[in-house]
């Protein structure tokens, strides 16, 4: 008896192994692969105050032959480049920083401040890239991640591919929360499996980064004669 439930047990854990590794090729296996060029705006104001409500966009544009399977955008502290210092890359959320002084690795920042998370946030994230739908579960109205979320860390998608001469738009909405400066970098890819390889003119990885500081006086504004907020410019 010993030896037939072993053997029982050994067939099913070989058939649960078959299954969880799947008898199929890899997902990304007929993924198209390749290099595409694409042309890339970002743009973030440079110089921000507390609870200002501004946007960060980045625009895309294929300017290739080819199709683009799935224009992703990746957002990271300081530096998209891998492998990325402790506390910086996407080891903390989008539009976040690493919790501590500088020096420190944010694990060992937040073990010695009692916290469980790592990140905290410089801009709170109003609105996501793509449609605020609540059917889908995605809904931004609600705090959501938006549509075009991806499984991959700080990352959105489109969804689908970008013909030859299209342009995709991801545009955050965001308000600051916390002043100092700092440095949002963005990075673009073709697709989430690493198949699709985008760039440059110069043949270059696009990626960038985008400084900024936020001032400790909050934003003004106020209601005009038509009824229209309008922010208050000041020195």
């Amino acid at each position: 008896m010993r030896r037939g439930a072993l053997t029982i047990f050994g067939g099913l854990a070989a058939a649960i192994a078959v299954a969880g590794c799947g008898s199929g090729s890899p997902q990304n296996a007929k993924a198209p692969s390749g290099r595409f060029p694409v042309s890339v705006t970002a743009s973030f104001p440079a110089a921000q105050r507390l609870a200002e409500h501004t946007h960060m966009v980045i625009r895309v544009t294929n300017t290739g032959h080819k199709a683009i399977p799935n224009l992703a955008v990746t957002i990271c502290n300081v530096t998209c480049t891998y492998p990325a210092p402790p506390g910086e890359g996407t080891s903390v959320a989008a539009f976040a920083t690493c919790v501590g002084p500088p020096g420190r690795t944010c694990l060992q920042a937040a073990q010695s401040e009692g916290v469980a998370n790592i990140s905290r946030p410089v801009w709170v994230i109003e609105q996501n890239p793509g449609a605020c739908t609540g059917a889908s579960g995605y809904s931004c109205e609600n705090g959501g991640a938006g549509a075009d979320a991806a499984d991959d860390a700080n990352t959105w998608q489109r969804g689908s591919p970008l013909k030859p001469g299209g342009t995709a738009v991801f545009n955050w909405k965001v308000a600051a929360v916390n002043p100092g400066s700092y440095t949002v970098a963005w990075e673009v890819s073709g697709d989430l499996y690493g198949n699709a390889k985008t760039v440059t003119s110069d043949g270059s990885i696009p990626r960038g980064t985008l400084p900024v500081t936020i001032s400790r006086a909050p934003a003004q504004t106020y209601v005009n004669d038509a009824g229209q907020i309008v922010k208050q410019q000041q020195p």
